[in-house]
């Protein structure tokens, strides 16, 4: 392949470091150990440092990407969206939610093979059978300890109740175990940070309960617990004794064995997380056409035009709100493919300049780049946040809306079938990407998106009487919700509700943009031996983009950590409260798919 820049050079030696199995088996163990080591040790294989606890929390959390109390980043500021700010929020839990500490009968076996798993990594880094047993129970229970004091999700939905602005001087007042100045200097070293340095605070509470509980838990368990961290998040860069145990875990916690991922895509899949931008330009120069993305925009222009005239049609909102969400909408900034930047060599070479990659250690590798990444987060603190930089890369089967920047984001990766195909009939691929556009769009005025204005501030811009109407539209998509079961266990409609704001505002705005699509272009021809006029292809589009399949520990962990319905209820769920389906399907009234009491937010 032809490379045109020194990055994506370094993309292909990080993505041949970690396919060079041979290597890393002749390593084995040692690179963590000898990070261990480095760090002051841990008590499960070997002596430690005892009075460490600042400074290994600073070393993890600084050079290592590790939050393991409570999370540091650097982020748009919500409430002055063209500056960057700290921010600060809850962290430090192993598995995916607080559900699975909290409610230990219901998830007996995941905590089990969670725990055999910590005692299997630490034996395999040289502790010993039964003291690592030990040890590893107490490292259970004090992430239990922080799950009993973690905030859930849906408590947590709005942004203007849990947004705490104050000094970095002032975090000594909320969080007085940890020396905050001396942290954050290391963290964000070479940057200068004294104690007026502001800082957005989002869980001033759980902060106040883990600085207490920090204080009266014992430091070689916190030890433990932060050296825990590291192994948890560095044991897959080891030998295949090492992913053999995740395995093991993974078939625990999600029903599933891993058949077997081949080396090759466990490898794409990190150097995507890594140097995906580098990766990005040479997925796009080999798979992305530029058709594509010229469809995609007449498609978007499409969608908000759609959302648009629904607004105009809205009982439930006030004038003055309405006219406001109209520009809004029409200052949403669309973002198709990839940045450009990464098609242009200088400029991508400049992003990954400070990296460097050695060919054949794989371990050492990962490692720098935490490091390097850590550099760059310290950069963008004293810099504005940059448009034209992305939250997912180019190859990546996804989409997002941001509220701060108010752009959504459709990257290469999902301009692909099922969502899209060039040679599919137009009604098809509204139903697909056209349903994801509405859906992001949707997003910038759902439950959290709302409470951003157009330049991406939080602030209140809505009268009254339109928030009180909104949050009773939005009662009966709660409701509705709620009363979907997977397996007995209910979907829960709060923390759920700005995916099904979005699933259902984007289907709306789908469908009505491609009626004034068949307006202007005339019906398309019909596909041979379906039997389905091309409106209810529409829906049949709709659907099978969520076509999947999952065991119950799967759709479990779904239910409790994922903000999104499932599958089947994102599908369910929005064709119920559309009057349109049920016109071109003809379901009677009342039948279970068209419910005489329909939800219905924008």
């Amino acid at each position: 392949m032809n490379f045109s820049s020194a990055a994506e050079h370094k993309a292909q030696r990080y993505y041949q470091a970690c396919l060079n199995e041979s290597k890393i088996e002749e390593l084995g163990a040692r690179p963590l150990q000898e990070l261990i080591r480095k760090l002051g040790g841990w008590s499960i294989t070997g002596p430690w440092d005892k009075e460490s606890f600042q400074e290994t929390l600073q070393a993890v959390t600084a050079y290592y990407r590790i939050s393991p109390f409570f999370s540091v980043f650097v982020s748009a500021d919500s409430k002055n969206s063209s500056s960057n700010i700290i921010q600060i929020d809850q962290s430090g839990l192993g598995l995916p939610s607080r559900e699975y500490y909290l409610n230990r009968t219901a998830n007996e076996k995941v905590l089990t093979g969670y725990l055999n798993f910590m005692v299997q990594l630490g034996v395999l880094l040289g502790g010993e059978e039964n003291s690592t047993r030990v040890q590893m129970a107490e490292i259970l229970d004090f992430e239990t300890a922080l799950a009993n004091i973690t905030i859930p999700q849906e408590k947590r939905r709005d942004e203007e109740l849990i947004y705490h602005k104050i000094t970095a001087g002032e975090l000594k007042d909320l969080v007085p175990v940890v020396d905050w100045i001396s942290f954050l200097r290391t963290v964000f070293h070479p940057v200068e940070i004294n104690e007026t340095e502001p800082v957005v605070v989002y869980a001033r509470e759980y902060l106040q309960d883990v600085s207490e509980l920090i204080n009266r838990t014992d430091r070689r368990i916190l030890n433990n617990y932060m050296m825990w961290n590291l192994v948890r998040k560095t044991s897959l860069l080891l030998d295949q004794r090492f992913q053999d145990a995740e395995e093991k875990f993974i078939e625990v916690m999600y029903g599933t064995k891993k058949t077997c991922t081949p080396r090759w895509k466990f490898c794409i899949a990190d150097t995507d997380n890594n140097l995906g931008f580098a990766l990005g330009a040479m997925f796009v120069k080999s798979t992305f056409a530029n058709s594509s993305k010229t469809r995609a925009v007449q498609m978007i222009r499409g969608i908000k035009n759609a959302f648009e005239e629904s607004l105009q049609t809205l009982s439930w909102m006030d004038e003055d709100t309405r006219k406001a969400a109209k520009e809004k909408a029409e200052a949403i900034y669309d973002m198709i493919g990839y940045p450009n930047f990464i098609m242009d060599p200088k400029e991508l070479d400049k992003v990954f300049n400070d990296y460097e990659v050695t060919s054949d250690l794989y371990f050492e590798n990962v490692m720098m780049f935490y490091n390097f990444s850590a550099r760059v987060t310290a950069d963008q603190l004293r810099k504005p946040p940059n448009k034209d930089q992305w939250s997912m890369t180019p190859p990546t089967v996804n989409a997002y809306y941001s509220p701060t920047k108010n752009d959504i984001v459709f990257p290469a990766g999902i301009l692909q079938a099922p969502f899209y195909t060039s040679s599919s009939p137009t009604a098809l691929n509204f139903g697909g990407i056209g349903v994801v556009m509405g859906h992001e769009l949707t997003h910038a005025f759902d439950d959290q998106g709302r409470e951003y204005d157009k330049n991406g501030n939080l602030r209140p811009w809505w009268k009254n009487s339109s928030v009180e109407a909104f949050k009773k539209q939005t009662e009966c998509v709660t409701e509705q919700y709620s009363g979907y079961k997977v397996n007995g266990e209910a979907v829960n409609g709060k923390h759920t509700l700005g995916e099904n704001i979005a699933d259902n505002g984007g289907l709306k705005a789908a469908y009505r943009a491609y009626q004034n699509w068949v307006k202007e272009h005339g019906e398309e021809q019909l596909l041979p031996s379906l039997g389905l006029t091309n409106y209810q292809l529409f829906f049949v589009g709709f659907a099978q983009v969520w076509c999947s399949v999952r065991t119950a520990e799967s759709s479990h962990e779904g239910i409790i950590t994922d903000p999104h319905s499932p599958s089947r209820y994102r599908v369910i769920g929005s064709v119920s409260n559309s009057r349109e389906f049920s016109r071109h399907f003809q379901c009677p009234d009342g039948a279970p798919m068209n419910p005489v009491k329909k939800c219905e937010v924008w």
